[in-house]
């Protein structure tokens, strides 16, 4: 029997099941896939292998949904592409050792705001920070606008996609690296923490924060004073002051 292979390309989407597979399996960044509710077949459980294998964020949906997205034929599958090429953070970390650096990373938990990702991105790079980590669930998709709001810096600033943000944190642990939670519940402020090591600085969603597990694991957590009526600082901006606290103990050590 003839297979019909429906792929169908517009902007950053990729329409159809074979059409993904071959997408996967020739090395194209995927950001996301979204399948139909109840889908079912040989084809369907071979693409569902293949994302599960490759680590890639997938979710069952109502066809209305997909329908919103494209009503192209796209037989009850989309897949999104990413612009960019993502990185392993264990792949770094090694390799800045032996480049003579000390890690500078950035953890991002539950950032679903382009505008907010965007902005630390933007930071992020001219804070020299060496890569950012980010959930592969529950977390902003990267799309053209992102790259536009970080000023083109997620072209140039490594991002690495967590499975388990948990064993993330050890692994970097594990690897000599201090983490740093911030949250409003924390003891100390941020100002009278030791910035001067290798370093990563974990941040959470502007409406819940870090989730409590990481809270619990991390070396240390921090806060902002917040001396005024409203409760807590966009994420981008508490991100900001956060960061170049580091950026300044690290060149006044210089």
């Amino acid at each position: 029997m003839i297979l019909f292979i429906f792929a169908i390309m517009k902007q950053d989407l990729i329409f159809g099941i074979r059409a993904v597979i071959e997408a996967i399996k020739s090395g194209k960044q995927i950001e996301k896939i979204v399948f139909k509710k109840g889908l079912q077949g040989e084809l369907f459980n071979e693409l569902h292998s293949i994302a599960r294998n490759y680590n890639i964020p997938f979710q069952f949906v109502p066809i209305e949904r997909i329908n919103r997205i494209s009503r192209k034929n796209h037989q009850g599958v989309i897949a999104f592409i990413s612009p960019i090429a993502y990185h392993k953070i264990e792949d770094i970390i090694p390799q800045l050792y032996e480049d003579g650096k000390e890690p500078f990373i950035l953890i991002l938990d539950g950032i679903t705001d382009v505008r907010n990702f965007g902005a630390i991105v933007r930071t992020a790079e001219c804070a020299n920070i060496n890569a950012i980590v980010i959930p592969d669930r529950g977390s902003v998709r990267i799309t053209a606008d992102a790259i536009k709001t970080s000023a083109g810096a997620l072209l140039s600033l490594p991002v690495c996609r967590s499975v388990d943000v948990y064993k993330t944190i050890k692994y970097l642990q594990d690897m000599g690296i201090y983490v740093v939670g911030a949250t409003e519940k924390a003891q100390d402020y941020y100002f009278s923490t030791d910035f001067n090591q290798p370093l990563a600085i974990l941040m959470g969603s502007e409406d819940v924060g870090v989730r409590s597990n990481l809270l619990k694991i991390t070396n240390k957590n921090v806060k902002i004073p917040i001396l005024g009526k409203i409760e807590s600082l966009n994420v981008s901006v508490a991100t900001s002051v956060i960061v170049y606290e580091a950026v300044k103990q690290k060149m006044n050590n210089l």
